[in-house]
């Protein structure tokens, strides 16, 4: 089975990848001739990862999911939500990105926040929705190397370490995007 993952960001990949089984070759959008840069207008995290898939299906005709993902933090009405990746702005820069983050959150004490993963997969003529939510903080400083986006100050909840101190494997079991490749996992060994 041939399944196109809609990412440019190799990162992302990388960790989709290590959880697909070996009888789906997951491709990428570079792999299908896909430079595009998707528009992700729509006003829900859910909304961008189906703009995502739909223009994959209509350009190129592949089966294919999409992820949107956004942090909430409930101090800030949960910002940056949908705006995740272009926080700071359109140059969508993660160190921009955390500092106005953190420098939101200086004066607050609640530091509850969430990620909020959307897949969705159109395949066989069905589109399908798997969402995935890993609760928990924000630290007061960037602690890590490992991961990419906001993981260096997001500490999921039951831890005492963020995601950019945790392998691949540990964060895919217990993270928002693990969570719902999971279900879409689960779902396509059914079909």
């Amino acid at each position: 089975m041939k399944l196109v993952f809609a990412t440019h960001n190799q990162n992302k990949f990388n960790e989709v990848k290590a959880l697909v089984p070996s009888n789906i070759e997951l491709l990428s959008l570079n792999d299908i001739g896909c430079f595009d840069e998707i528009p992700e207008t729509a006003a829900t995290i859910a909304g961008n990862a189906a703009l995502k898939s739909t223009f994959v299906k209509e350009k190129y005709g592949y089966d294919c999911f999409a992820d949107d993902t956004g942090l909430e933090v409930k101090a800030l009405n949960n910002e940056p939500g949908v705006f995740s990746a272009r926080y700071a702005g359109a140059a969508k820069n993660a160190n921009d990105n955390m500092n106005k983050l953190l420098s939101n959150l200086k004066n607050k004490n609640d530091r509850t926040a969430q990620f909020v993963t959307v897949i969705s997969l159109l395949f066989k003529g069905r589109q399908m929705i798997f969402p995935g939510i890993c609760k928990g903080e924000i630290s007061k400083e960037k602690i890590g190397t490992k991961g990419f986006g906001y993981d260096p100050i997001f500490i999921p909840e039951g831890f005492d370490k963020t995601f950019a101190e945790m392998s691949l494997e540990q964060k895919s079991e217990i993270g928002h995007r693990g969570k719902a490749m999971r279900q879409l996992i689960d779902y396509l060994s059914k079909s």
